[in-house]
């Protein structure tokens, strides 16, 4: 990734003076933007409907339309736009005027192409600067798993190997593993040791988004694009620019956005909803899944083209099943974690509750553990934890599973087999206080399928 890749701007340049126009045609390009120029405010106008813009850079005085005009429009149809205003006849007056109306900087004519480049910049500073807060954000919403990744067991070491020698690259990187066993974590790793270790990290669950959103939260959208689309929004991919996207529960998306994924992988190119034209971003393709894709391949359901670009590495991640040894470490890091403390004592686990854990089935791994051992961390109230504060369902016997709901009562009466299927929803999601994200993972199910199955039951209920 090269400085001027990530510093590329979408610009719009307005100005009735057409020498100045051929100038700015060569020239702004040359600094490395993508430019459409206009010769009046009207122009302008017609761009914007067309074109969403990273700057403006606008001359006030014009015939017809003035710049003042053009910039309230801006300000209204494009308000991420940043305005940069040109004038012969400016003056502190105009200066402070412009800033009240909301203009990033202010450039005399003739503008000086030393003071374009540094002030365009300065503009695509903030953006990455911006672009970093909202990808932090993000992170900050939809965190887990320990922030280290725990493992002496020779798996983990393999897939720590792997990370150091795959992270230097911009290759794009398949995880494979079971829910819960932390290929966020290990996507976050890669980015950590990349050359975009400074760049935005944006992490999209696709299980997670709305079917009828799919398409703006990843690429944008314009305003008045759809119906709800009151303001321009970003998409996902845009704010990634720079550093590394990461797509959780990729086979979770539909044939339809599987083909437009598959596009902007080959392009680099994002097109926002309502707009015509598209715009380069530079982001490294992180992707994961616990489903198999190739089995979905062979069925249909994954384009196979889309699977060769996503896998060009692929690291598979062991279950916690797999490296027992691993878990009395793991289960301090996790404590640690709950306890935002790095001193805990070293009797924080009882040795027969390191039994309990070591011989317990984990089919929900890492994240699982992280919930039995938080119940079990309030319970023992600050002291040592015993096999008595793990889940009940974890110490009822060997076969027990904390991942399998309780078993319910054969109806008496004739049901189908949807409702009782409801009936164990709803009872888990009870269970998790309606938390629907652990109840998916308790179920055994894509978060986006409880969704669907709960809109559906609605839906029947309220027909």
């Amino acid at each position: 990734m090269s400085a001027a890749t990530s510093n590329r701007l979408r610009v719009l340049f307005v100005d009735d003076e057409s020498a100045i126009r051929e100038v700015m045609k060569i020239e702004l390009p040359r600094m490395g933007h993508d430019v459409v120029i206009c010769e009046d405010g009207l122009a302008a106008l017609k761009a914007l409907e067309k074109h969403s813009f990273d700057a403006a850079i606008v001359d006030l005085k014009m015939p017809g339309m003035s710049g003042w005009d053009v910039i309230d429009h801006i300000r209204k149809v494009s308000p991420e736009s940043e305005v940069i205003i040109s004038t012969g006849h400016g003056d502190m007056e105009a200066a402070i005027q412009a800033v009240r109306r909301g203009a990033y900087d202010f450039l005399p004519k003739p503008c000086k192409l030393f003071e374009i480049s540094a002030v365009l910049k300065r503009v695509a500073e903030k953006r990455t600067l911006t672009n970093k807060t909202i990808a932090l954000e993000t992170r900050l919403k939809t965190f887990e798993g320990s922030p280290d990744i725990i493992g002496r067991t020779a798996p983990m070491q393999r897939v720590k190997t792997l990370i150091e020698k795959i992270a230097p690259t911009d290759s794009s990187v398949l995880i494979l593993g079971e829910t819960g066993t932390g290929k966020e974590l290990v996507a976050r790793r890669i980015h950590d040791l990349s050359k975009r270790a400074n760049m935005p990290f944006v992490a999209v669950n696709c299980g997670a988004l709305p079917e009828n959103l799919v398409e703006s939260e990843l690429f944008g959208h314009r305003k008045g694009a759809f119906t709800g689309a009151d303001t321009p929004r970003k998409g996902l991919i845009e704010v990634a620019n720079g550093g590394t996207l990461f797509l959780d529960e990729l086979g979770e998306l539909d044939k339809s956005m599987q083909v437009k994924m598959l596009r902007f992988l080959e392009s680099g190119e994002v097109r926002r909803v309502g707009e015509n034209d598209a715009f380069h971003v530079d982001v490294r393709i992180v992707c994961a899944t616990n489903r198999d894709l190739q089995i979905m391949v062979r069925e249909g359901s994954f384009r196979e083209d889309l699977f060769f670009r996503v896998n060009t590495f692929e690291i598979q991640l062991p279950s916690l099943r797999e490296r027992k040894e691993d878990i009395p470490d793991l289960a301090r890091a996790l404590i640690s974690r709950h306890l935002k403390r790095r001193d805990i004592p070293e009797n924080i686990l009882a040795p027969e509750t390191i039994a309990v854990l070591q011989k317990y089935d984990w089919s929900g791994n890492v994240r699982e553990m992280a919930n039995a051992l938080e119940h079990a961390v309030i319970l023992a109230e600050g002291g040592t934890i015993l096999p008595e504060h793990l889940p009940a369902s974890m110490t009822r016997g060997g076969e027990a599973h904390a991942d399998r709901p309780a078993s319910i009562a054969l109806p008496t009466a004739a049901r189908t087999l949807r409702e009782i299927e409801m009936d164990v929803i709803y009872q888990v999601l009870d269970k998790h206080k309606g938390d629907k994200p652990r109840a998916a993972n308790e179920l055994g199910i894509a978060l986006k399928t409880l969704y669907n199955k709960l809109n559906s039951d609605q839906t029947r209920a309220a027909g």
